[in-house]
């Protein structure tokens, strides 16, 4: 599937490609519409309303920023994050693949819309930092994976070729993003929700488990 002699860099995705995504679809879809209902006392109706909200805002800084929604509803969103963080966890064999690419040539990047926040409560659960060789935030760079100004900041920082970058993302618009900016190796994930169904993705290849990107042999070092 990937000839791993034309990749110097992997970009990789956090949440829903390393990272389970069953954790953040219960916590913004049923966690925090319930505590925010119950922490100011509202109607059911108010739950309803606030899950249309959050969905409202999905492939923007805001979406993405616990400090936004802090603000915006009155409630500590880390705290909140904090009590079901034992949901956090990662998918399948995510873990094997970074083990992989640890001992093979690819400089591994993640490049995650998550902001500092997130990273701060995710990165010490799951043990993702040290199969890293940086993280770059949409927070970071003041865009979302989803813009091109995202991606234009990412090569200042890191000066990737797009020719040879792999990069696995499991939102088919981000993967629309980084195709227009000229990154040729994307892939998505065929299920990046283990507690949902799998996604089709009409116009990228989406991988069942790392496993089918591993050659037989690892790479031979230059």
């Amino acid at each position: 599937m990937i000839d791993w002699r034309e990749i110097d860099t992997v970009l990789l995705d956090m949440d829903g490609t390393l990272l389970d995504l069953h954790f953040d679809s219960h916590f913004w879809l049923e966690h925090l519409p319930r505590r925010y209902r119950e922490l100011h006392q509202l109607d059911e109706a108010s739950q309803e309303a606030l899950k249309a909200r959050i969905v409202g805002e999905q492939g923007t800084l805001n979406w993405y920023s616990l400090a936004y929604w802090s603000r915006e509803l009155g409630v500590d969103i880390v705290a909140l994050k904090r009590e079901v963080q034992h949901l956090i966890g990662l998918r399948s064999d995510a873990l094997d693949f970074l083990k992989w690419l640890k001992q093979a040539h690819p400089r591994v990047i993640l490049a995650t819309n998550a902001d500092r926040a997130s990273l701060a409560l995710k990165l010490p659960l799951t043990g993702l930092e040290s199969y890293l060789d940086a993280i770059v935030s949409s927070e970071d760079v003041g865009a979302a994976k989803e813009e091109q100004a995202f991606w234009f900041a990412l090569q200042e920082i890191e000066a990737f070729d797009p020719a040879r970058t792999l990069f696995i993302d499991d939102n088919a618009s981000v993967l629309e993003s980084a195709r227009e900016f000229g990154i040729k190796h994307l892939l998505g994930i065929k299920q990046p929700d283990s507690q949902r169904p799998e996604k089709e993705l009409q116009e990228f290849i989406a991988l069942d488990r790392f496993a089918q990107l591993l050659p037989e042999q690892l790479p031979m070092s230059s």
